[in-house]
Order: structure tokens, then C-alpha cells, then sequence
């Protein structure tokens, strides 16, 4: 027999015990009721029953014996729920029709009426003999155990109490006959709940063991139901945890907090405690599994390794989240989890928010797309080294420093306009398997005081909860040098660049700032950078391999290109030759035909004429 079948089993021996309590009732009143043989009885009282009653008088205190509980399913209630044995026999008389409906008969018959059907609070103390000015009338009271833990209804507030009907809440009558819904078995480490001593874990939302999640900040009144998440918590003999609490009002914190000696309890957030807020300070943790740790759990069992995703740092929840999406997905085609699905599901944990201040770029070019010097190659394959490897850098072998710096990676860009920082960082983007968030000045620089520093904070913000590279381009505009304070406004933009040299040493995330002239940045953001990577323009060998790389390998070419010569011949960047590539694809295309040398030339021309460059016939003339 299976452990469900003996508590079931357990529960109908008990139920017999009730049935046997309710035929003594029903026999003393066939003895002793000489209006039972009326038919109308129940809608009026007869001037000989009134006369009975008046001879009865009050009932005398006493009781019956009431046996202990011990074992099964009831008797780990009583365990947990602090219940006595007169408790639990009263919850067995209230369980008796949910389980049988011959009692609602029966409760129907012995409450003189026959449309209530379920037990009043005067029948049960009856059925057990107990007095109704007796002790046991309290274990009915709001601050007893079995209605405090929600085992138990005391209904019709409007009646007197002994004619108020008891009932057992359906969770109560599922969770006795063995239907509990599966727990989470998360974990974190080290992070344990015991009664008396609740936990605050910030910055995560795991605990080890057994749980019962709630979720209250989506509730339109959370405090209604701390009640039934305590009570779940109880009945399975579980922690309860509750989170995010950042954003619960007060008296639910102090409601939950005041339940603390039932149930392990652990609160998790993001924001430090505010011990004003309840008058328990629960213990707080702020220790969380490292980035490495939250993807060996969530990734368990798909075969892709944990290494292959270290660039990106997420919750415990997201991180769970990201790889359920990279589950479906594969499941969806018929085969196994692979690194490149996790990381689709990475980008569909990234808020929308960043994406209403930055320019959202899905990076499409590569290493080989992109022409620079190798010292430069090297300093970007450091960048994303950087990004790949924090976990263990800074985490595992502790070389963060102190000050408060944050986790990130910072760099720098410098070169002219056109030599590839943008697409730079589009490479370094797409070699992490993240999207480029390209920052518009025109939603950050303000003309008002302080209005620059809150656009920036919104963009920080709202980039720690993405995995992507952040891309300020131009940035001398707003990380330029600090000046000597003359007036108001130079004091002000002294304080603007104070805040911003904070703001980007607490970055967690990546960013990457680019400028024309690295001059113009302030010593001090050239000191906190990680990274710094030249980009010059490119020489005529350079200038070759733009060329044709930029002509790709689908476009037609004719014979008669010579794309030697105009990488000798015209010093442009690399932008200006994809520029002119575009062009002279526009002229082949329009004439039907080939990209030719005419085309090229020409659109070499146009491009000079754009940049506002002297044209010399000289140099645009052909050997």
C-alpha cells in the first residue's frame, strides 16, 4: 500500500470515530425531542417545545475524553499548525461532509434545519459533550490556531457564535487527501530558513530547500494574501519565499514578518533594508551564486557549457528564463539545446526600456568584415576577452578592486570619422553574442541644469538590465575635459562630469565610448578606461583590402577594376570607401551592367565633392 492509500485510509478510520459521535447525538435526540413526528418542524417552535426548553435549562459543563492524534496525514497537521487533539477533532467534524455528503444529512438533521448543512460551532462542542462556556469554545476564536492558520471558517459573523456554521477551506481538504502541486527545489548556497529567524537575501531569489513562491507586487491588495501563502507554506512544511519586496507596502512587510515563528520565511529584493519599515529586522544576506554557477544549474542536463555563455551576467530567475526559451526552441525543431539558442534566449530576457533612449543594432559583420591594424585587432580581441572572463577575474580569483568600481568593461575608440570604430564595436557585439545599443546625444545632452546627469542615469538604468554593448559615439561631447571654473556654467558642467566619472566607475554592464580626438576626454575617464584602442587611417595596403572588401564577393566586377590604383591614389577612410562602393554599385546597377573603373572614379569624385575635399583632374586621371 502506497503511502497516499495508508493517510487516506488513516482519514476514514477517523471519519468513523465522527460517524460514530454523530449516531449518539441523533439517538439522544430521538429520546428525548418529542417534536420530531411534526412535519412542519424546523419553521415554528410548538408552545410544548418551548416548555421543554425551559425545563432543560443550560447545559452542564463536561466533556468526553478526546483521543490524542498521532501519525499520518492529521498528525503532522497538529505537528506543524500547533493543533491539540480537541482541534484536530473538530477539524474532523468539519472535514466529514467534504469527504462523505450522508453528514450533510445528518448536520442538517441534529442543526434542526435542514438547509444548514454544514456543523456550527455549538453542534461540535455537542457532539463531543464539551461545554459551551467551556475552554473549548475558544479553540473556535479568530486567534486560535486552527482559524490563525486558516485550517479552519467560522462563518455568519451576523449569527451568535454557536450557531455559526465551520467549514475547511478546499486547499486544506486537497492538501489531506495528498494533492499538492509540485515544489520548486532551487537553491543558493549556504542560504537556510528556520522558524524564528527570517532572511532577507538581496540581490537573488533563491533559497535552499523546499519553497512556496509568493508573488504579491502584482496583487491589487497583497496583503489579503499573506494569509493563504503562509498557510501553504505550512501544510507542506516549507519555506515561504516572497520577492521582489522592493516595492510592498509596509503592512505587509510586518505581516509577513510577524508570521516568522510559523514559517521559515526569506524576503529577497534588490534594495537594502529599510529596518523603519517593520518593527523585525530580518537577517540580511547579500552573498549570491556567481554568474558561472546560476548557468551550470540552469543549463543542467541540455549538454552546453556553462563557459560558452560567461559574458553574460543575469538573475537566478532570468537566467532560468533565457535557458526555458532556449529549451522550447530547440524542442520545436526536433533536436538539442545549442550555446547559439541560450543566447537567443538571453536577448529575449533584455528589457525594452535602453531601446527608447539607444539605437537597438542586431550586429551582422564579423572579424572578417573588418579592416584595421593588427595592434588594433589585438586590443579589440582583448575587449571581448575582458567581457568573456569577469566572472573569474574579478570573481572568482578577486581582483576587483575596491572604491565601489563596478564589474564593467570600459574602452575607448579613438580615430578619425570613417576608420571603423562603430563597426568595431558591432564586431565586438556579435563575437559576445549580444546587440549594440548605439546612445543618441540627442536624447541625453539637456540645456537645464541637471537634466544631462538624469538622461544618463535613465540610460545607465536601464542598460543593467540588458546584455549588450553600449555604445556612446561621440562621446568627447559629454566626457570632455573639465575646465577651470570661471561661472555658473562652468561649475555646472564640472559637476556633470564629477557625476559621470562616478556613474561609469559603478557600471556593471559594457560600454564603449569613441571619439575623433582623444585629447578632448578628461584625464581622469582616460585613467578608468580598460581598454583603449587606436584607430588610424588606413594606409594604401589597408586601403586595398577596404576596397575590396567593401565591393563584397557578390557584385559583379569588371575586368577592367583596378582597385590597386585607387587604394595608391585616393587617401580615404574606411567609411568613405564603403561609401563610394555603395555608390558606384548604384551606377552598375542603374546601367544594367558591371561595377567598372568609370564607376568607381566617379563615385571617388562624388564623394570628394561631399566632403568638401580639392579635386585635382591630375589625380583622377587613369594610366
Amino acid at each position: 500500500m502506497t503511502a497516499l492509500a495508508e493517510d487516506v485510509g488513516v482519514l476514514w478510520e477517523r471519519l468513523g470515530a465522527v460517524e460514530a459521535l454523530v449516531r449518539a447525538a441523533v439517538a439522544r435526540r430521538l429520546a428525548a425531542d418529542p417534536g420530531l413526528a411534526d412535519p412542519h418542524r424546523g419553521l415554528y417552535l410548538s408552545d410544548e417545545m418551548v416548555v421543554d426548553l425551559l425545563q432543560a435549562g443550560p447545559a452542564e459543563p463536561g466533556g468526553a475524553e478526546v483521543p490524542p492524534v498521532v501519525g499520518g496525514p492529521l498528525g503532522r497537521l497538529a505537528e506543524s499548525f500547533g493543533l491539540s487533539a480537541v482541534d484536530v477533532a473538530f477539524l474532523l467534524i468539519a472535514l466529514a461532509p467534504e469527504l462523505d455528503a450522508r453528514f450533510e444529512r445528518f448536520y442538517g438533521y441534529l442543526n434542526d434545519d435542514v438547509t444548514r448543512r454544514c456543523p456550527t460551532v455549538g453542534l461540535a462542542l455537542d457532539l463531543h459533550g464539551l461545554s459551551t462556556v467551556g475552554p473549548a469554545r475558544f479553540r473556535f476564536a479568530a486567534s486560535a490556531p486552527l482559524v490563525a492558520g486558516g485550517l479552519l471558517e467560522v462563518r455568519d459573523p451576523e449569527r451568535p457564535f454557536l450557531s455559526r456554521e465551520v467549514r475547511v477551506p478546499d486547499r486544506v481538504v486537497a492538501h489531506l487527501l495528498g494533492a499538492d502541486p509540485a515544489l520548486d527545489e532551487s537553491d543558493v548556497d549556504g542560504v537556510v530558513a528556520e522558524r524564528g529567524a527570517a532572511v532577507y537575501l538581496r540581490g537573488d531569489d533563491q533559497v535552499a530547500g523546499p519553497r512556496v513562491v509568493g508573488e504579491l507586487t502584482g496583487s491589487p491588495n497583497p496583503l489579503e494574501l499573506v494569509p493563504d501563502l503562509v498557510r501553504e507554506a505550512r501544510l507542506r512544511g516549507a519555506t515561504l519565499v516572497v520577492g521582489p519586496v522592493d516595492d510592498l507596502p509596509a503592512p505587509v512587510l510586518r505581516a509577513l514578518l510577524a508570521q516568522e515563528e510559523h514559517v521559515p520565511l526569506v524576503l529577497h529584493g534588490t534594495r537594502p533594508w529599510d529596518p523603519a519599515c517593520a518593527p523585525t529586522t530580518p537577517l540580511t544576506i547579500t552573498a549570491a551564486p556567481s554568474d558561472g554557477q546560476r548557468w551550470t544549474r540552469a543549463l543542467a542536463g541540455t549538454g552546453v557549457a556553462a563557459a560558452d555563455l560567461s559574458a553574460y551576467q543575469l538573475s537566478t530567475g532570468r537566467t532560468r528564463a533565457a535557458v526555458s526559451v532556449a529549451r522550447r526552441m530547440a524542442a520545436r525543431e526536433g533536436r538539442a539545446v545549442t550555446a547559439a539558442d541560450v543566447r537567443a534566449g538571453v536577448r529575449s530576457q533584455d528589457g525594452a526600456g535602453l531601446e527608447r533612449l539607444a539605437r537597438r543594432v542586431f550586429p551582422t559583420v564579423g572579424w572578417a568584415d573588418l579592416v584595421v591594424p593588427e595592434h588594433t585587432r589585438h586590443q579589440l580581441v582583448q575587449l571581448a576577452d575582458r567581457a568573456r572572463h569577469r566572472e573569474t577575474v574579478l570573481g572568482r580569483w578577486r581582483m576587483r578592486p575596491g572604491g565601489g568600481r563596478g564589474r564593467g568593461v570600459l574602452a575607448l575608440f579613438a580615430g578619425e570619422s570613417g576608420t571603423g570604430k562603430t563597426m568595431a564595436a558591432e564586431v565586438v557585439a556579435g563575437e559576445l553574442g549580444m546587440d549594440l545599443y548605439v546612445v543618441d546625444l540627442s536624447t541625453v545632452v539637456d540645456k537645464y541644469v541637471g537634466e544631462t546627469e538624469k538622461n544618463l542615469e535613465r540610460i545607465f538604468t536601464e542598460a543593467a538590465g540588458v546584455n549588450g554593448v553600449l555604445l556612446f559615439d561621440e562621446a568627447d561631447a559629454i566626457f570632455g575635459k573639465r575646465a577651470a571654473v570661471r561661472d555658473a556654467h562652468d561649475r555646472y558642467a564640472n559637476m556633470e562630469s564629477a557625476y559621470l566619472l562616478q556613474r561609469m566607475e559603478s557600471f556593471d554592464g559594457i560600454a564603449v565610448l569613441t571619439t575623433n580626438l582623444r585629447a578632448n576626454l578628461d584625464e581622469a575617464f582616460t585613467r578608468r578606461l580598460d581598454v583603449i584602442a587606436a584607430f588610424p587611417v588606413p594606409d594604401a595596403a589597408h586601403r586595398l583590402l577596404l576596397w575590396d572588401t567593401c565591393l563584397g564577393t557578390e557584385l559583379p566586377r569588371s575586368e577592367d577594376l583596378d582597385l590597386a590604383w585607387c587604394a595608391d591614389r585616393f587617401e580615404l577612410s574606411g567609411g568613405a570607401i564603403r561609401a563610394c562602393a555603395v555608390s558606384a554599385a548604384y551606377l552598375a546597377a542603374a546601367g544594367g551592367r558591371a561595377v567598372c573603373m568609370a564607376d568607381l572614379v566617379a563615385a571617388v569624385r562624388a564623394e570628394y565633392l561631399k566632403l568638401g575635399r580639392l579635386i585635382r583632374e591630375s589625380e583622377f586621371a587613369q594610366r
